[in-house]
Formats: C-alpha cells, sequence, structure tokens
C-alpha cells in the first residue's frame, strides 16, 4: 500500500533539505549530507531505515551515509559514474529502485554534475507522484552547472518538465525566495509568478518551507523551464544583445539565463 506515507523535509546546514519517506514503521532517507536530523527523526517516530537514495556526489549530499550505516536495515542506492561512499548499488537511467512498496524509476539529469540522477514514482499514494531531484531542478530555478553542460542541463530540466503537473516536487535546498527574485527579474508580467512568489514569501515568514513544489507550477513560473516562450526569450535577448540572435534556440536562451542567475544579486 501506498497509502498513509509521510514526506518530510529535515532542515540541515544553512539550506538543505534531507527528505524524509516513511510508512509508520520504515524509512527512506534522500541525500543525507548530515546525519545527525536523520538519526533525531527516526528515533523520535520510531523508525527503521530501509533504505538511502543518493542523487550525486556533493559532500552536503552524501557526507552523513557512513555514520548512518550501522542503523541502516537496507541497501544505499547512488549514480553509476559518480565517486560515491561505497557499498552502495550503483543505478542509470531506466533502473528501478523498490522502497516502502513505492517502485522508482532513475532517471539520468546531467548537468549541475556529470553523472546526476533523480528518483520519480508515478504511484505514490493521494497526494501524487514524487520525484526527488537533488540539485537539478529547484522551486522557480535549477542548479549550477558545476560540471554538466548547458545543454545537459537544459534536456534534464525538459525531461523532468515532461512529469505529471500533479508532481511532488522534492528539491534539496530552500532557495525558493532568492529564485523567484530572479525569476521577477527576468519575467516580471507574469501574474502566476507574483502568485506564486506572495504564497511562499508567506510560507518562509510562517517558518514553512515552500517545498515540494508541484511540476504544474513550476512549468508556469520557472523561467528555466520555458525558455522556448517570447518572454523569456526577449529577456535574453535584452541582457546579452550581443551574443544571442534574434531568434535564438531555447538552448541559447537556458545558457544565458543561467549564466545571468550566476552574477544576480
Amino acid at each position: 500500500m501506498t497509502l498513509g506515507l509521510t514526506l518530510t523535509p529535515l532542515p540541515a546546514f544553512d539550506d538543505n533539505y534531507l527528505w524524509l519517506l516513511d510508512d509508520g514503521r520504515e524509512a527512506l532517507v534522500v541525500d543525507p549530507g548530515d546525519a545527525a536530523p536523520v538519526a533525531a527523526a527516526l528515533d523520535a517516530r520510531g523508525l527503521t531505515l530501509a533504505g538511502i537514495l543518493l542523487t550525486h556526489h556533493h559532500g552536503d549530499h552524501v557526507g552523513g551515509v557512513d555514520a548512518l550505516r550501522p542503523r541502516l536495515a537496507g541497501p544505499v542506492f547512488g549514480p553509476l559514474h559518480e565517486p560515491m561512499p561505497e557499498p552502495l548499488q550503483r543505478l542509470r537511467g531506466g533502473d528501478i529502485v523498490e522502497l516502502l512498496g513505492l517502485q522508482f524509476t532513475v532517471l539520468d539529469v546531467p548537468g549541475h554534475t556529470a553523472g546526476h540522477i533523480a528518483y520519480f514514482a508515478a504511484e505514490a499514494g493521494r497526494e501524487g507522484p514524487l520525484l526527488f531531484c537533488g540539485d537539478t531542478l529547484f522551486s522557480a530555478g535549477c542548479g549550477r552547472l558545476f560540471e554538466g553542460t548547458a545543454a545537459q542541463m537544459h534536456a534534464s530540466l525538459r525531461s523532468l518538465a515532461a512529469l505529471p503537473p500533479e508532481t511532488r516536487v522534492c528539491c534539496a535546498h530552500e532557495y525558493t525566495l532568492s529564485n523567484l527574485r530572479f525569476a521577477r527579474a527576468v519575467d516580471p508580467d507574469n501574474a502566476a509568478l507574483a502568485a506564486y512568489a506572495a504564497w511562499c514569501e508567506a510560507e518562509r515568514a510562517a517558518g514553512r518551507p515552500t517545498l515540494p513544489a508541484r511540476m504544474g507550477q513550476e512549468v508556469l513560473i520557472n523561467p528555466f523551464l520555458r525558455c522556448e516562450q517570447a518572454p523569456l526569450r526577449d529577456a535574453a535577448r535584452r541582457h546579452a544583445p550581443s551574443t544571442l540572435a534574434a531568434a535564438p534556440e531555447p538552448v541559447d536562451v537556458f545558457a544565458t539565463l543561467r549564466e545571468w542567475k550566476n552574477g544576480f544579486r
């Protein structure tokens, strides 16, 4: 049964979320960069740690794995082509992971890192499908290109945007308000974006997370998912008129927006 699963973002470091999913007895955790909040949640709820899902190799995503191994009653899963804390089961796009009665399809989403993967459960209960996307997609934003190319990241984001609109987007950082400031600078006439920003500001003011987001919302407000649309194309051309053609390709719009965001304050 997939009903009755509880999804919890566990805050860590300055702005990370370590995602905990449990059925009241067993739990999985995604990207445990810090073991302490995971252990505390397991103890508070009396849960057994049934598995760990890793999306990429950065320390704030894998740093707590070894400390959690003594209480781990299942496997660690991670990307095929990245340095990972061993031992683990390595995965590539199309592989299936079964935990807590769910089937997670592995998606290859390079860009932030060269071998980044994501996990998608199409059937995850009444709250909708689940996507654990690490640092590839953020609400109203996307990850920096540390190892991959703009073309890779653009393709990765397009594949995620094609998931069902009710998909719960479980990003690994609470970057939403910062991302929204950039999105509104780029796309100031977007009414859906303005409404979403007001909601997110109220949630953060009340001490609540803005995540998980919904994919249907993201395709309306996230500039990096809308690079083929005129408002984003025109904004990119105004920002970099000497480098973009009169009718630039979406991947070139994406590259310009990502570079613009890198220096945006």
